[in-house]
């Protein structure tokens, strides 16, 4: 999905950064974005609250669907959305939003129980509301800095950002890994991999906050002129931000509830 941001955001142009087609453009991926949040922690709330979605989601296999279709979704999108039309790559990042917002519910059920439970590697953790909210806020205080900087800084992020990705696919493959070889018996569950890959998704997530946003900027430049292009930007942009945002709240969430 990054492809498509890269190959359009090499014309530097960072001295228009107050022109009112590039405001709206940006506006334009913050408020799908903002939606989209929205709606997953309703889907999140109803899923870990409601009893009837809670069996269907976490008591039956419809658990694997939603928790493994936002990486099939993403990889599949590479090699069949080569030339994305706008439809397509919103109907794609709605699946998304609405996959990862259900298995975020696993959360508020926590939260509605009073659960203390230990991880696979074995960090106890204890959610209540007031920690859920805590950590959205500190994600989202940590997200707007991060995407101004992004968007007001003068320097070329493009060397840091091409790292974070190789580095987010690496971190990625080796989460896959280590998931399957405690269930292979090959090693013993660590809390210590368990912080060291959720910080890790979490640190360069934060890096492509601001590489991404300063991407977008750029191609708004590009694709002035051509509104089909920008859609499809627009909805890469706010899919980018969203699984971001995720990867940095989890995180947080972790890190709070590891403590309290």
């Amino acid at each position: 999905m990054n492809d498509f941001n890269t190959s359009v955001a090499r014309g530097r142009s960072m001295d228009a950064s107050v022109d009112q087609g590039l405001r709206s453009f940006m506006l334009g991926v913050y408020q799908k974005l903002t939606i989209g949040i929205a709606l997953s922690g309703v889907l999140a709330f109803a899923a870990g609250t409601w009893d009837p979605l809670t069996a269907l989601i976490f008591g039956t296999p419809l658990y694997y669907v939603v928790a493994f279709a936002p990486v099939v979704l993403i990889m599949g999108s590479m090699f069949f959305m080569k030339n994305p039309s706008p439809t397509g790559s919103a109907i794609l990042y709605w699946a998304i939003v609405t996959c990862i917002g259900l298995s975020l519910g696993v959360y508020f059920f926590m939260a509605e129980q009073s659960m203390t439970t230990q991880t696979a590697g074995g960090i106890t953790q204890s959610l209540n509301y007031m920690t859920i909210t805590k950590a959205f806020l500190i994600t989202a205080s940590a997200f707007a800095a991060l995407s101004l900087w992004g968007y007001t800084t003068k320097r070329d992020l493009s060397p840091i950002g091409s790292f974070a990705i190789m580095a987010i696919w690496a971190l990625f493959a080796v989460a896959v890994v280590y998931m399957f070889l405690p269930m292979l018996g090959i090693m013993e569950p660590s809390s210590g991999m368990e912080w060291l890959i959720s910080g890790g998704f979490a640190l360069l997530s934060a890096v492509l906050v601001a590489w991404q946003t300063q991407e977008l900027k750029e191609g708004y430049y590009q694709l002035a002129h051509d509104g089909r292009s920008l859609a499809v930007m627009t909805n890469w942009g706010a899919l980018n931000f969203f699984i971001m945002f995720v990867n940095m709240f989890r995180f947080v969430l972790m890190l709070l509830a590891s403590r309290e």
